[in-house]
């Protein structure tokens, strides 16, 4: 069985591009495949939250993470700080990662533009904890976005140095992983781009949002005057909005919508209002399980230590071996 790892930042909530992007295709690999999910807190220390931010975003994380289908039965589903053996293989990678390939990586370089006050350590070695996350549990595959490319390259970059040095071929290579055809991208409601909360609290739509908020935020999407001839092609904004339909909606209704588009008769009301309606109607047991497990500290907890228990299991066999292959020795 193949084992598959990816990395979720406690930075928001979910929203609906977080799963049909990713989250609702973690959910059926969980079944496939040996995975491991861990909530990357380390990582979030870059930016210096405050402790209580810190740990109230990371627990929120795992409830949504949960509510939307993640099986800590099924799954490894972790938080990264409690594995103290990804901070000792980080500082092992460090030691054999070079200055000049670091400042070369291109999200080092964005943050370091956009935040010149704060150039930090771990911004610059970002790749090297990337890469021990993913090697600590010799994962063979690992979904990324576009922006992780080249630091997925520094992993394999990193794990290939680590066996050439030590004459052992130790770590796997680990492989980008897309989902293909299965990938559904989701826009925002702003009009242009995906759904995310970096482009502003009314461009997303959360799965803990209530539906008060969901029409709130739906209503207000970008939309034009409508088309001035037959089969006029759709702008961005209203081909966002016809997306999310197709994503949200049945065949009849998106076919019933784009005979009103194509025939200059639409409403764009009556589609947000029947797209809102759809969008609440898959949400509320999702949001509904979330509001549980926010206030089920229990279960919380017991996911938490049943990750933390598998995960260290795994890390704690890959630091014997590599502690060996360099040489370190109990007398």
């Amino acid at each position: 069985m193949e084992i598959v790892l990816s990395g979720i930042r406690p930075t928001g909530n979910l929203h609906l591009g977080n799963y049909f992007g990713a989250v609702k295709n973690f959910v059926k690999m969980q079944e496939e495949a040996n995975c491991f999910f861990f909530i990357a807190d380390y990582h979030s220390l870059t930016t210096h939250p405050k402790p209580g931010d810190l740990h109230g975003k990371v627990r929120q994380v795992l409830a949504e993470y949960l509510a939307a289908g993640l099986d800590p039965e099924k799954s490894t589903l972790y938080i990264q700080s409690d594995l103290p053996e990804t901070a000792e293989l980080y500082l092992f990678l460090n030691m054999n990662a070079y200055l000049g390939e670091l400042e070369r990586v291109t999200t080092f370089k964005e943050k370091a533009r956009k935040q010149p006050d704060n150039v930090n350590a771990g911004l610059l070695t970002y790749p090297s904890l990337m890469a021990a996350d993913i090697i600590i549990h010799k994962a063979q595959k690992v979904p990324v976005g576009k922006d992780q490319e080249q630091n997925l390259e520094m992993t394999r970059t990193f794990a290939r140095r680590f066996n050439r040095m030590y004459q052992e071929d130790y770590f796997p290579i680990p492989q980008a992983f897309n989902f293909g055809e299965e990938l559904v991208k989701v826009p925002g409601l702003d009009g242009s781009g995906k759904m995310g909360k970096s482009e502003g609290e009314g461009n997303a739509i959360f799965l803990c949002d209530d539906p008060k908020t969901i029409r709130k935020k739906v209503m207000r999407a970008v939309t034009d005057s409508g088309p001035t001839e037959p089969f006029q092609p759709k702008p961005e904004p209203i081909d966002n909005l016809f997306t999310l339909l197709k994503v949200m909606s049945t065949p009849d209704a998106l076919a019933h919508f784009e005979e009103q588009y194509n025939s200059c008769n639409i409403r764009y009301g009556d589609l947000k209002k029947h797209l809102a309606e759809e969008i609440i109607l898959f949400t509320e047991p999702i949001r509904n399980r979330i509001l549980e497990l926010s206030q089920d500290d229990a279960a919380i907890s017991k996911a938490a230590r049943m990750g933390a228990e598998k995960a260290r299991e795994s890390a704690r066999k890959t630091l014997r071996e590599v502690r060996e292959i360099i040489g370190f020795k109990s007398f």
